[in-house]
């Protein structure tokens, strides 16, 4: 006989809305470490004390933590997901009768009190704690790395850079337009100050976006160029944990110099300073070197950024022999290259806008030499560029040699499994907010998340750990 379920109105219900969550979920490893206790207090500046009771900010952020960590990127679908998932609902202290918010109200704390308080970064931040409170963190060994997140632009909407664009219009000037705009009065010079004191004006970019220009034009290997923005990661090498983390626009120099902003904060705000800092060859270049070495004793276990070999067959500059204390450089023939071949009254500095020192060999000790052909072929004299940072660098290329070295770069796949982690698995490979502050508010977010699941895999007992793949 065939049973049939009959629709029956019961009077009274004995639910319990723990009970159905099952224990091994994602969300109860995250609930036991994300403590929110403080966040009322951070934000209590921003708020009246008159008015009617706004949304609950707790609830708000406990409902975008529930969708960076579960990949849900419309903020429209998140709040249809936590209305039906009874899991969503208990993370959220929902209940089952509890009022869940519109998708606006989000947009508007972003662009309000979240952002004037700097709520997501102290979220981020509140974790992280969390983290070396549970000893996640050692801080002996830091990785730095960048990855390229494609901006909410199109890319047929683009202009080249160097085309004057009225972007006061009235059509164009958005809030992504309006915060680009600011960035740039910010970071323009006074026009009293002297031309000597002004920096060179930077490159213009190739292409400048109308909808969000301060995305940067970028291209991937084999691939088509598109806006983008990069996510800068500082991570602790002991379990993988992210912290820090900064947004810039897809260009190397940008993320380069995102390095000195994150190690600096983190050593003011959370008292961390590494001892070796782990990178690729874009952090070897000799300005970062000297910053790690000389002003922040930091290891730079990082490849040095070197041009100096020649692939022509003739000599490179390690063939060449370095005397401090004479301050020349001796060719293979035992013949001396200066920088200066007679005293001068007033003393020189010599160093180039390349910050750089040209050692020169003397013209008449290379005509005769029987090396010429392989030593400068194409010049009257062999020359040679020294960076004024050459000490750091040798600093680098000794660590290069050590066994330690050859760890540093193993471990620095954990950042790259991060990202793969964070484009694959949390759907981050295109923003969906834009402008500079869009993107570090979706980078935070994203690395909250990252934390929060890292701490529900390690820290949760095994029968407890959740089982939904990539956890």
């Amino acid at each position: 006989m065939m049973g049939q379920t009959a629709a029956q109105d019961q009077l009274f219900y004995a639910f319990n809305l723990t009970d159905h969550v099952p224990r091994d979920h994602l969300l109860r490893g995250i609930d036991r470490f994300l403590d929110l206790c403080e966040l009322r207090q951070h934000l209590a500046p921003f708020y009246s004390h008159t008015g009617r009771p706004s949304i609950d900010p707790e609830l708000m952020v406990r409902m975008l933590v529930v969708g960076y960590c579960m990949g849900i990127r419309s903020e429209r679908r998140l709040c249809e997901e936590v209305h039906l998932n009874l899991a969503y609902r208990w993370f959220c202290r929902l209940g089952l009768e509890g009022r869940v918010p519109d998708h606006s109200t989000f947009s508007k704390n972003r662009h309000g009190r979240f952002r004037q308080s700097d709520a997501l970064r102290f979220v981020f931040e509140s974790v992280l704690k969390r983290c070396m409170a549970e000893g996640l963190v050692r801080g002996e060994g830091f990785a730095i790395d960048a990855s390229v997140i494609k901006a909410d632009a199109n890319r047929a909407r683009g202009v080249p850079g160097s085309e004057v664009i009225d972007w006061r219009q009235s059509s164009t000037c958005s809030r992504a337009v309006r915060e680009y705009l600011d960035a740039l009065e910010e970071n323009n010079p006074l026009a009293e100050d002297s031309p000597a004191d002004q920096p060179e004006p930077p490159t213009p970019a190739k292409s400048i976006s109308l909808t969000d220009p301060a995305a940067r034009w970028t291209a991937a290997t084999g691939g088509p160029a598109f806006f983008a923005y990069s996510t800068n990661y500082l991570i602790d090498l002991s379990a993988g944990i992210i912290v820090d983390v900064e947004a810039t626009p897809a260009h190397r120099t940008q993320e380069v110099d995102s390095t000195r902003t994150m190690i600096d904060r983190v050593e003011q705000r959370m008292h961390l300073k590494p001892h070796r800092l782990v990178g690729d060859t874009a952090y070897g270049a000799a300005p970062m070197l000297a910053w790690m070495v000389d002003d922040k004793g930091i290891e730079p276990h990082v490849p040095v950024w070197d041009k100096t070999v020649r692939h022509d067959d003739t000599l490179s500059v390690i063939e060449f022999t370095w005397h401090e204390d004479r301050n020349e450089y001796n060719c293979p023939e035992g013949k001396p290259l200066r920088s200066e071949w007679r005293h001068f009254k007033n003393p020189r500095s010599r160093i180039t806008k390349a910050d750089t020192v040209i050692y020169r060999a003397s013209q008449m000790d290379c005509a005769g030499c029987p090396r010429k052909d392989k030593c400068c072929p194409n010049t009257p004299c062999r020359k040679i560029a020294r960076s004024i940072h050459e000490k750091a660098r040798e600093v680098a290329r000794s660590i290069s040699k050590t066994e330690q070295y050859q760890q540093s770069r193993r471990d620095r796949k954990k950042v790259e499994m991060l990202f793969a982690h964070l484009k694959r698995i949390l759907k981050l490979d295109r923003l969906r907010l834009r402008g500079l502050s869009g993107a570090q508010d979706e980078f935070l977010m994203a690395a909250t998340a990252q934390n929060l699941r890292r701490m529900a895999k390690w820290l949760m007992p095994v029968e407890e750990v959740s089982v939904t793949k990539g956890a």
